[in-house]
């Protein structure tokens, strides 16, 4: 047996292969052992301790020592509130003990990941990345078959008709040329810059208003060809505008023709700028658009995944160091199908399945506005800008697990499964284009998102041996929408469901949502089952995502002391159909908006009338803020209420060092299954609307700083930190730079969401009942008295 204590070389599979034979050839040994060490990290914070949060009562070395015997109740006794603080923040005493005694000590344990080998039908034909683990190829936008080698026609238009040429109106509708293989509509070829964008209105003829102040009209019946393949400087054309000329404002343009492409900028698409895509293919591949195109040797949605073939110092951090086993009949074949490598690891573990593309990449890379379903794009410099795309959370979290040391590639090691549908992107692109039709689904968007989930379990079941384990009870889901998991098929219904609207249908037992496209009354029991919306012992509400304020952290809103608070309470948006510019609806918010303002709106609604308990120090308004994060930073109450399903207003407040005052029965807000509400917010019945501001100043002075004491200490696990860090790490080393937002971000060391979610599942891996009776043959890192008593 050799052993090769520090190997520092750069080898591809060939070198690798050729090394082996030799080793094996001079050795006769059966296995050669090669110990790789992590190359130290370029970027500082992020070897700032965020593990060093010590029990509350005692050092976590005192734990170890007298863990066992001990009673964790005896130990770590819960406050007044019933709330056991672990690591700054009050979590439900009994999941607080369990971190404080448990969570606390872990130890790290020998994990055999498995790195994969397998071929790919003709290596994809060069459309596709083939999962090494299946054998699978994953096809690009445009191509399918075994071998990616089946080019598919994916039409812009739906069948046109003489009264309709082009078809009925679609996203994607084209009068110019359509590339068939993403369904997006270009300038093509005879036009000065045939890889312009031509997007919905651009290629249409345009109606003046009806009336003043009213919007254009498009005629989606009439292109506008003319006009937009036009030679002549006088009349407004695009595809053969010069960018420089209309700059300098020596032709004229259609103003309604812009940029709404990824990987494009200038307001003329003339400057090419990075895609986005998950992790931006981590440094081993190359971004088309959504869709990672990966280097040879790697693959997965992020390219994060190594195969046989790559290079060894590259393995990203969470699979270093290893010591990797070569079996001695490599040199029989001439190649390595697969690889062991032995990785120390604390759990918990979470497998991520490569699902195949239609789930998240192809809807990524196809998506015909470069908004849609991501948290971030680029600029004309590839400088990060962040989106305010709410939904953003559910890429941010899957590529903090992507990257985390808690991933593992061996399923029969992994402690919890995670299923990557994004179905933001889903609802978003849903009838995009006529291949993403919903005319199957009557017009319900979630209708359509179901049926995704059920396809991706269909898959997961005929490919994985893992859900039959637990019947799905380990695996992780993530929705995102207005309403979260009520369209969750009834075959998944047993897993996690991570979700930022958790409502258990106590009270509100039918969709709440006002827009009649995400409706889940009228989906058949047969497809959805019966079950509520939202499961506290088994789920979890997540916050959504915020785009990083460097103004509001410079300012340190969150920690503006109680006598900086002037106002009361504090509500600024939506207040429905008796306000200007208010949503129509009665049934928006569940009315609950409509009620505050009827008795506290401090703005006149339609009739010129205030709220009938308008109050001085209480604001209700539906008026835009200039200052909206100062004003909650200057109030002590903020109003947290429903949408269309949830908002953001509990990110908002807990974010501005507010205090939540969540009126919404039945339905829970993020992490208050598992964090101690009565600690830093306030609940108030639906009914109990017209006493509010009794309530509120009911609260002495010593009640509101505890709970503004608390919400500071929380207030960074609403905030996606280690995501944004990802890619402050990604500009520092592709770019040498770092954005004002990254310098921010680098100087907060409290947990945040990710980590918040790690702890929920750690707790979960060994307290969910079901686990019980399932035998397993795992070591845990943690003393017997830690571990679920297993039946």
């Amino acid at each position: 047996m050799f052993s090769i204590l520090r190997w520092k070389g750069s080898w591809s599979m060939i070198a690798t292969i050729t090394s082996i034979v030799g080793l094996i050839s001079l050795a006769l040994a059966s296995i050669v052992h090669l110990f790789f060490f992590p190359l130290v990290p370029s970027f500082n914070y992020f070897s700032q301790a965020q593990n060093s949060c010590v029990p509350i009562n005692g050092s976590a070395e005192a734990i170890t020592d007298h863990i066992r015997g001990i009673d964790l109740e005896y130990r770590f006794p819960s406050d007044l509130h019933k709330a056991v603080v672990y690591c700054g923040a009050p979590w439900k005493a009994e999941i607080g003990r369990w971190l404080a005694g448990c969570h606390s000590i872990t130890n790290e344990v020998n994990i055999v990941e498995l790195i994969g080998g397998s071929g790919c039908k003709n290596d994809c034909s060069g459309q596709g990345v083939c999962n090494r683990e299946l054998g699978q190829c994953r096809c690009f936008h445009g191509y399918s078959g075994e071998g990616c080698s089946e080019t598919l026609q994916l039409e812009c238009n739906y069948p046109g008709s003489p009264d309709q040429p082009y078809g009925r109106w679609v996203v994607s509708i084209c009068s110019a040329h359509c590339d068939t293989k993403k369904a997006m509509c270009f300038c093509g070829e005879g036009t000065k810059y045939p890889n312009r964008p031509v997007a919905e209105a651009c290629g249409f003829q345009v109606k003046p208003p009806s009336e003043p102040g009213a919007p254009k009209l498009t005629d989606w019946e009439k292109n506008d060809l003319d006009n937009l393949l036009t030679t002549n400087i006088s009349k407004p054309g695009w595809c053969n505008v010069d960018p420089a000329e209309a700059y300098a404002l020596k032709v004229q343009f259609k103003q309604e023709c812009d940029c709404k492409y990824d990987c494009l900028s200038g307001r003329f698409c003339e400057v090419p700028v990075l895609c986005t895509c998950i992790n931006q293919c981590s440094g081993h591949g190359h971004c088309r658009g959504g869709f990672c195109q990966c280097n040879n040797g790697w693959y997965g949605i992020d390219c994060s995944i190594p195969s046989v073939a790559s290079s060894v110092q590259e393995w990203p951090q969470w699979l270093r160091p290893a010591q990797v086993n070569i079996p001695d009949n490599s040199h029989l074949a001439g190649k390595v199908v697969n690889l062991n490598a032995v990785v120390k690891k604390k759990r918990p573990l979470i497998y991520v399945y490569d699902l195949p593309p239609d789930f998240n990449s192809l809807l990524l890379e196809g998506r015909h506005f470069k908004f849609e379903c991501v948290n971030r794009i680029y600029d004309d410099l590839n400088s990060t800008v962040w989106t305010d795309m709410l939904y953003g959370s559910q890429m941010a979290l899957y590529e903090s697990i992507l990257a985390s040391p808690y991933r593992t590639l061996n399923g029969e090691e992994a402690d919890f499964f995670f299923v990557p549908v994004l179905d933001s992107c889903i609802i978003t692109r849903a009838d995009d284009a006529p291949h993403l039709s919903m005319q199957e689904h009557k017009g319900l968007r979630s209708s359509l998102t179901l049926e995704y989930y059920k396809k991706a379990y269909d898959h997961i079941v005929e490919q994985y041996p893992f859900w039959n384990r637990s019947s799905g009870r380990d695996h992780i889901w993530f929705f995102s929408w207005d309403e979260g998991a009520c369209y969750a098929p009834k075959e998944i219904w047993n897993s996690m469901m991570l979700v930022h609207w958790g409502n258990t249908n106590s009270k509100h037992k039918h969709s709440t949502t006002a827009y009649w496209g995400d409706n889940w009354n009228d989906i058949s029991s047969d497809r959805r089952g019966n079950h509520p919306c939202f499961d506290p012992e088994k789920d979890l509400v997540l916050p959504a995502w915020k785009s990083p304020d460097v103004n509001s952290l410079s300012s340190k809103l969150w920690a503006s002391p109680h006598e900086m608070r002037k106002t009361l309470f504090y509500f600024n948006g939506n207040l429905g159909p008796a306000y200007p510019n208010g949503r129509p609806e009665n049934t928006y918010s569940m009315g609950i908006r409509q009620k505050l303002a009827e008795e506290f709106g401090s703005s006149p609604n339609k009739e010129g009338k205030l709220g009938k308990q308008h109050a001085e120090d209480v604001i209700v308004t539906p008026l835009r803020s200039e200052n909206y994060h100062e004003d909650i930073a200057s109030s002590i109450f903020c109003g947290v209420f429903a949408g269309d399903g949830w908002s953001g207003r509990m990110e908002d407040s807990i974010l501005q060092g507010c205090i939540p005052v969540v009126i919404q029965d039945g339905i829970f807000l993020p992490y208050e299954n598992v964090l101690n509400y009565e600690s830093f917010a306030v609940r108030i019945r639906e009914d109990e609307i017209p006493n509010l501001i009794n309530i509120l100043r009911a609260f002495n002075e010593t009640e509101i700083k505890f709970r503004l004491a608390n919400v500071q200490k929380i207030w960074q696990r609403f905030l996606y930190r280690d995501s944004i860090l990802l890619e402050a790490e990604r500009q520092k080393t592709s770019f040498g730079r770092m954005g004002d937002w990254a310098v921010q971000f680098s100087q907060l060391i409290e947990d945040d969401v990710f980590k918040t979610f790690v702890q929920v599942l750690h707790y979960k891996l060994h307290n969910d009942p079901w686990r019980q009776h399932v035998r397993v043959k795992k070591e845990f890192g943690l003393p017997q008295e830690c571990l679920i008593k297993r039946k």
